[in-house]
C-alpha cells in the first residue's frame, strides 16, 4: 500500500529538516526539504506518540507489538548518516521493559537527557536515559479518562511541565496545570475554571503558557461544539508587564536593552530559567484571540509577538496571524479541512502545519507556504494486522470499559472462544461481524465492529416530488410537492396529480427505473417534461435536484409540522409542539427557539423525543422544563413576562419509543425522575452510556467501547435498565400509514387533562 496522505500524527526535528509521522500504524520519517522518505517500524501492531531528541538523531514512540504499550527509541548507528530520511542503518531499542506496565506519549526533555511518558494512561513520569531511573510527576488521580493520555509540555529550561488535569473533580472539563519536573510537587492549577482549558504549551522562553478555553465562546448545548479563544498565563509579574507595554515604550525598552550592561549581565546569570510566582497567577491570564471561534490550534512566533492559529469561520478553515503589540489580525492562508496543529522548529524560523490530507511549512519571515511531501509505501500481512487489532480490541475493552467486572462476562474466555475463528477470514467484512457477534457478549449498547468501505458509485439525486405508487399509467404521479423542494417554487405549474413524462429526454415507461436517470444529478439542472390530465397540458420545467441527505432532511421537516398541527387542531391552539431530533445543541436551540417563541403564550407543551438516536443533552432538557413561575414582570401595570423567561415554566409531557436511544433513553429518564412531567409512548431500551469510538490502523475500522456509565443512588446502573412509560401507547401500523398518530395523540388527551 503507497501512502501520500492519511497520516493520523506528525512532529518536526527541533532543526525543521525532518517530520515524523505515522501512516497504517507505522512510523515514517520524511524530509522537509526534499520529500525522502523513510520507514522505521516494520509490525503489524500499532505505534503511538512521536518525539525527536534535541540532537534530531533519535526518535522515541510507543507499540504495542508485545501485546502491551511499551517505549521505543531508534537511534542513527552510524555518525555519518545525517538523517532518518538518509539513514543506512537504523537501530532500535525498548526502553524500560515491561509485560504488565504500559508506557506511551514520550517527550525528550530539552537537554535530550530525560525522557518524559505517561505510565498506565494516567500517570506522568520521567526515566534519566543514563541511569535508567524513574521517578513520578503525577499520581493519575487527577485523570479519569482511560483513552491513553493528557497533553503535557516540558518548560525550556526542563524544570517545569505544564498539563490538562481534572483539578475539582469535574470531568470532562480540565484545568491547565504547572508542575515540578523534579517530581514530589502537587499540581499548580493555574484556570481554576468551570470551563474546558486544554493545549497548555509553553512560550515567550518558558515565561507564560499559551492555552486553548471554551469561556468566552459560544456556548454548546451538549458535549461538543463549544467555541474556544487562545489565552496567556504569564507565570512572573516582570512578563506580564512586558506584554502590556505598549507598541512605543516595547521598542524603547529593547533600545534602552541592547546598551544596558547591566541588563546583559542578568541575561546571561538567568538565561534559560523559568521564573514562577505562584501570587497573583490568577490575575495574569489574558485573552489573546479576539473573537472566539472553532479553534483547532494555536502556537506563538519565538518573541512573544504575533499569534499564529488555525480557526474556522463562515469563509472555512484558515491560518491566522495576530500582531498582539498591535492588535492586527489577518488571513495567512486558505487551508483544507481536517484534524490540524501547529508547531516550530527550534529556532522558530519554520513554522510546520501538519494535517490528516497534507503538511506543511510555513516560513515565518515571509509567510510562504510549502507543502511537506512523503512517499510512504507499507508491506503488510492483513491476516497478522486482523490478530493484531483482535488484540487491541480485547484490550481496550478490558482497560476502558466502563464496568470493571465487565457484566459479569469471562472476557477472557469469551476472546479466546472467538479468536479461533480469526484464520478462516480473510476480509473486513466477516472481520466486523466478528467484532459484533464478540463484543455483543458484553451484553451492553454502543459497541460492536463497523466496516466502512469506500466504494465508487453513483448517487441517486431527489427531486423534492412524492409519487403515487398505486397509478398505472405511463410516467410518474404526483402524489406530493414537499416544502421547500426543487419543485416548491413560485412560478411552477407543478402540483399532485400532474404526470412526470420525461426526464432529461428520457420517457418513463413500465419498465423504465426513474431512479437511474436521477443518478449523478444533483446540483445540476435537469429538465422535467409534465402533463396535467385535467387541463391536457403539456410543458416543460427545468429543476435543479438535491441530495438524498438534503431530501431526507425537508421530509423529517415535514414529519414535524404535520405533528404539530395535529397537536394544535386536538387542542384548539392550547398546546405547542417539538419534536428533539437529536440530543445535540442545534436540537436545543430549535426547541428552545420554538416553546419559548411561538409557544410562549400555549398553556403547554408536548415534547417529543421518538426516534432519536442520542448524544448528550439531559442537563439542559432537565434545566430547561423545569421551571416554576417566581414572579412577572409589569410595566405601567401591563405583564410583559413570566419569569424565569428562560426557561419553560408551564406543564409539559414527553413521548417515548422504542428507537430511542442512548441519550435519548438517560433524558427521558431524568425528565421522569425529576417530576417534571408524564411519558407516554412504548418503553425505551436501558442505553444509557457514553461510547469511545476506536478507529483502527486499518482506517475502515471502528468499534466502540462503553466508557462510562451511569450509575444511581441505589447502585444500579441506567445501562440496561429499562424506562418504563407512565402511559403504555402502542402506534398500530395501520393506523400509521394512514398518517395516525395515537402516541402524539394520546399525549395531547392527558397534557390537556393535568391542564383543565
Amino acid at each position: 500500500l503507497k501512502y501520500t496522505s492519511g497520516a493520523i500524527s506528525a512532529t518536526p526535528s527541533p532543526d525543521g529538516k525532518q517530520v515524523a509521522f505515522i501512516v497504517r500504524g507505522e512510523v515514517f520519517v520524511t524530509s522537509t526539504e526534499y520529500g525522502t522518505t523513510r520507514q522505521i517500524t516494520h509490525t503489524p501492531a500499532a505505534e503511538k506518540g512521536l518525539s525527536f531528541s534535541a540532537d534530531n538523531r533519535t526518535l522515541a514512540y510507543a507499540s504495542e507489538r508485545t501485546g502491551n504499550w511499551q517505549l521505543y527509541l531508534a537511534k542513527l548507528s552510524r555518525k555519518e548518516d545525517p538523517n532518518f530520511p538518509n539513514a543506512t542503518v537504523i537501530t532500535e531499542e525498548v526502553l524500560l521493559p515491561s509485560k504488565n506496565v504500559e508506557r506511551t506519549h514520550p517527550q525528550f526533555s530539552p537537554d535530550g537527557k530525560e525522557l518524559a511518558f505517561i505510565e498506565d494512561r494516567k500517570r506522568l513520569m520521567v526515566v534519566n536515559l543514563e541511569n535508567k531511573q524513574v521517578r513520578q510527576i503525577t499520581d493519575g488521580t487527577t485523570w479519569y479518562n482511560t483513552g491513553g493520555g493528557f497533553e503535557y509540555r516540558w518548560s525550556p529550561d526542563g524544570k517545569w511541565f505544564t498539563l490538562e488535569f481534572i483539578g475539582n473533580r469535574h470531568y470532562s472539563y480540565s484545568d491547565i496545570g504547572l508542575v515540578n519536573a523534579a517530581g514530589g510537587s502537587p499540581i499548580i492549577n493555574l484556570t481554576q475554571s468551570g470551563y474546558t482549558s486544554e493545549s497548555p504549551r509553553f512560550v515567550m522562553e518558558g515565561n507564560a503558557i499559551l492555552f486553548l478555553t471554551e469561556r468566552y465562546g459560544m456556548r454548546a448545548h451538549a458535549s461538543w461544539g463549544s467555541e474556544n479563544d487562545a489565552m496567556l498565563v504569564f507565570l512572573n509579574q516582570e512578563s506580564y508587564d512586558k506584554y502590556n507595554l505598549s507598541k512605543e515604550d516595547y521598542e524603547l525598552r529593547k533600545e534602552m536593552g541592547k546598551t544596558s550592561k547591566d541588563t546583559e549581565k542578568k541575561k546571561k546569570s538567568t538565561a534559560n530559567l523559568v521564573m514562577v510566582e505562584e501570587k497573583g497567577l490568577e490575575d495574569r491570564i489574558v485573552r489573546l484571540t479576539p473573537h472566539s471561534s472553532d479553534l483547532k490550534s494555536a502556537i506563538l512566533s519565538p518573541d512573544g509577538e504575533s499569534l499564529y492559529y488555525i480557526a474556522s469561520y463562515e469563509a472555512g478553515i484558515a491560518l491566522w496571524k495576530m500582531d498582539l503589540r498591535k492588535k492586527e489580525t489577518k488571513l495567512l492562508h486558505r487551508l483544507s479541512r481536517g484534524w490540524a496543529s501547529l508547531e516550530t522548529d527550534k529556532e522558530g524560523k519554520n513554522l510546520f502545519l501538519l494535517n490528516g490530507r497534507n503538511m506543511q511549512k510555513l516560513n515565518l519571515a515571509n509567510n510562504e507556504l510549502e507543502p511537506v511531501t512523503y512517499s510512504a509505501t507499507v508491506k503488510m500481512d492483513a491476516a497478522e494486522e486482523r490478530a493484531y487489532m483482535f488484540e487491541h480490541i480485547y484490550k481496550q475493552e478490558l482497560k476502558r470499559f466502563y464496568d470493571i467486572d465487565m457484566h459479569k462476562v469471562d472476557w477472557k474466555a469469551l476472546t479466546e472462544a472467538y479468536r479461533k475463528f480469526l484464520p478462516h477470514i480473510s476480509n473486513n467484512y466477516d472481520f466486523a461481524e466478528l467484532l459484533s457477534e464478540w463484543l455483543g457478549e458484553l451484553n451492553v449498547s454502543h459497541t460492536g465492529g463497523r466496516y466502512s468501505p469506500s466504494l465508487p458509485g453513483e448517487r441517486t439525486a431527489q427531486t423534492g416530488l412524492l409519487f403515487d405508487w398505486d397509478y398505472q399509467g405511463a410516467g410518474l404521479r404526483i402524489a406530493e410537492v414537499v416544502e421547500k423542494g426543487p419543485c416548491d417554487k413560485a412560478q411552477t405549474l407543478i402540483r399532485a396529480g400532474v404526470i412526470v413524462e420525461q426526464i432529461d429526454g428520457t420517457a418513463i415507461g413500465p419498465e423504465t427505473d426513474a431512479c437511474l436517470l436521477l443518478n449523478g444529478k444533483a446540483g445540476r439542472k435537469m429538465l422535467l417534461s409534465l402533463f396535467d390530465p385535467t387541463s391536457g397540458k403539456r410543458w416543460d420545467e427545468v429543476i435543479i435536484p438535491i441530495s438524498q441527505g438534503d431530501f431526507n432532511d425537508l421530509l423529517y421537516r415535514r414529519w414535524v409540522k404535520q405533528r404539530a398541527a395535529d397537536v394544535d387542531r386536538w387542542s384548539d391552539g392550547r398546546l405547542g409542539y417539538v419534536h428533539i431530533q437529536s440530543m445535540n445543541d442545534d436540537s436545543f436551540r430549535n426547541i428552545y427557539s420554538d416553546i419559548l417563541g411561538k409557544y410562549n403564550q400555549r398553556e403547554g407543551i408536548v415534547i417529543d423525543t421518538r426516534f432519536n438516536g442520542g448524544g448528550r443533552l439531559h442537563e439542559d432538557i432537565e434545566v430547561l422544563f423545569s421551571g416554576q413561575k417566581y414572579f412577572t414582570q409589569v410595566i405601567r401595570g401591563e405583564e410583559a413576562c413570566d419569569m424565569p423567561s428562560r426557561r419553560w415554566n408551564k406543564p409539559s409531557i414527553m413521548l417515548t419509543g422504542e428507537a430511542n436511544y442512548s441519550n435519548a433513553h438517560g433524558t427521558p429518564w431524568v425528565y421522569s425522575h425529576q417530576g417534571l412531567g408524564k411519558l407516554v409512548g412504548m418503553p425505551v431500551p436501558g442505553t444509557m452510556t457514553s461510547v469511545s469510538w476506536e478507529r483502527l490502523q486499518d482506517s475502515t475500522l471502528v468499534f466502540g467501547i462503553p466508557i462510562v456509565g451511569y450509575r444511581l443512588p441505589d447502585g444500579s446502573y441506567l445501562e440496561n435498565t429499562q424506562l418504563e412509560p407512565d402511559i403504555r401507547v402502542a402506534n398500530d401500523p395501520a393506523s400509521i400509514v394512514q398518517g395516525e398518530d395515537s402516541q402524539l395523540k394520546t399525549a395531547a388527551e392527558e397534557l390537556l387533562k393535568e391542564i383543565i
